[in-house]
């Protein structure tokens, strides 16, 4: 604040009082004879309005150096507000190391800034979510993952009304209240599930305390300590789901091999041992051991078919696939065991159908699977039927960069239909979980692993396809791939083919 010029009448009182010591002296050499009383009251009234002028000087100086640092603290340094030609040298050497300490205040605030910029860039680059929690469980701060996670909303409201585990608010408030640090884990169910760990750890932060300004408005003066929380979430779903992926692959693929393993075991005992010189027995127990030998062989095979398809499943295929020549060559190779059941094989196609964007040996490994499962199934005596079609991605919820703009991504629907028993709508969900079956025993009597719908589905992800399955108990089931179709510059479609054929 500017002090105010001293109005004149006050400046004379002033300058008196600093010379009230002397005024008696004059009065009494004015006595003695000394001095005149001329020469007295001039001699007091010079004094009080010499010191009255270097009061009023001195105010003067006091105001331009209070004028100048307003100046500094009003707008930048850079061009120094210039001083009056009346300042004093005194008041020019202040006015120096004002600017030289308003440009060290400065520089200091510019660094402070900037390292609170780079700590809020930091934060908000983290790719784990950050809460950070006050006072009655107020969330006072939230990086953008947390705010993907929990919402914009998360902001200045109880941590309650975004995050409802019991177990996390319990461990908020506890630590709020000096608890140590805790680490828990939990899951959001929606709107897929997902699992967490979050640590809760104490956070101690000085805060301003207000006092009241010149003008009774509040200001900072000092800081008081604040406990806070601070949480940070680790996604682990991934984690959890490929521990339980790997308990239960180990469980039942042990399981699996088991059976097998056992019945060639026990064969080869009775060979050597009992049945030694029963060549009746050796026939009929080597043809059981190549079966089993060839069901173990079969789950191998697959199961280091799926790790393969697993390990690439992050990378899309570039190729480009005749669906309708990879279809001719599955069912013309499973021609022999169809007629073995008298089942017909029929397959169904536009003209000019584009070709696919995928993997040749992948997508024949899908269709082999679909239709050789179909003729499993099926009933004797009945159609196998392979219908192909062209759909758009929107409508079979599959999109990708061809869909942008309202328009959905051209797909090739490859659907194979039996006339099987059909299977009850309980089970659909899992047809794709490893070594899930519907009846165990049937499809190990098939010669089934298990694998085979678990191979399909981490296949059509890897072209990022989609795969339904319908089914009716008593009907039959339809099991439909969906595949990108390859781009109209990236080649023309297929020939025109017969709408349907038979195999």
């Amino acid at each position: 604040m500017i002090p105010k010029p001293m109005p004149p009448l006050r400046l004379i009182l002033a300058a008196a009082l600093v010379l009230a010591p002397l005024l008696p002296a004059l009065w009494w050499l004015w006595r003695q004879g000394a001095i005149g009383p001329l020469v007295a009251v001039l001699g007091g009234l010079a004094g009080i309005g010499g010191v009255a002028l270097m009061l009023h000087l001195y105010a003067r100086d006091l105001r331009t150096v209070a004028a100048h640092a307003a100046q500094l603290a009003a707008g930048p340094t850079e061009p120094v507000p210039a001083l009056p030609v009346t300042a004093s040298g005194p008041v020019r050497a202040a006015a120096a190391a004002a600017v030289r300490l308003h440009r060290v205040m400065n520089a200091r605030t510019e660094l402070a800034l900037a390292q609170l910029e780079a700590n809020e860039s930091i934060i908000e680059a983290l790719h784990d979510p950050l809460v950070l929690v006050g006072a009655e469980r107020q969330v006072a701060r939230a990086n953008q993952a947390a705010r993907a996670l929990f919402g914009d909303r998360i902001l200045d409201r109880d941590l309650a009304a975004s995050l409802r585990n019991p177990a996390v608010l319990e461990a908020v408030d506890a630590v709020l209240k000096g608890g140590a640090s805790r680490i828990l884990e939990f899951s959001l169910p929606v709107p897929v599930e997902r699992m967490f760990e979050v640590r809760v750890k104490p956070f101690q932060r000085r805060v301003p305390r207000p006092v009241p300004g010149e003008d009774g408005a509040p200001s900072a003066a000092g800081t008081v300590p604040g406990r806070m929380v601070i949480l940070t979430l680790h996604d682990i779903t991934a984690l959890r789901r490929s521990e339980q992926m790997r308990a239960d692959f180990i469980a039942n693929a042990s399981h699996e091999l088991r059976t097998p393993l056992s019945s060639l075991l026990g064969f080869i005992e009775t060979l050597r041992g009992p049945a030694r010189e029963d060549l009746e027995a050796h026939e009929r127990f080597l043809s059981i051991m190549q079966d089993q030998a060839s069901r173990m062989a079969r789950l191998v095979n697959d199961l280091l078919s799926l790790s393969r398809i697993e390990l690439d499943e992050h990378m899309p295929p570039a190729g480009k696939v005749d669906v309708l020549d990879r279809l001719d060559g599955v069912m013309a190779a499973l021609e022999l065991k169809a007629a073995s059941r008298r089942i017909r094989l029929t397959l169904e196609a536009p003209d000019g159908l584009p070709a696919v964007v995928g993997d040749e040996d992948q997508l024949t490994q899908v269709f082999q699977n679909l239709v050789s499962n179909a003729i499993k199934y099926t009933r004797e005596n009945t159609d196998v039927t392979v219908a192909v079609s062209l759909a758009d991605g929107v409508a079979v919820g599959v999109s990708g960069p061809a869909g942008r703009g309202g328009r959905g991504m051209p797909m090739v629907a490859v659907a194979v239909r039996d006339q099987g028993e059909g299977i009850a709508r309980t089970h659909l969900p899992r047809l794709t979980e490893r070594f899930y079956r519907v009846d165990a025993a049937r499809s190990r009597a098939m010669g089934g692993t298990g694998l085979g719908l678990a191979i399909v589905k981490h296949i059509v992800n890897r072209h990022r396809g989609r795969l339904t399955i319908e089914s009716a108990v008593g009907v039959g089931s339809t099991f439909t791939v969906y595949l990108p179709a390859a781009s109209e510059e990236s080649g023309e479609g297929r020939a025109a083919e017969p709408a349907r054929r038979q195999a």
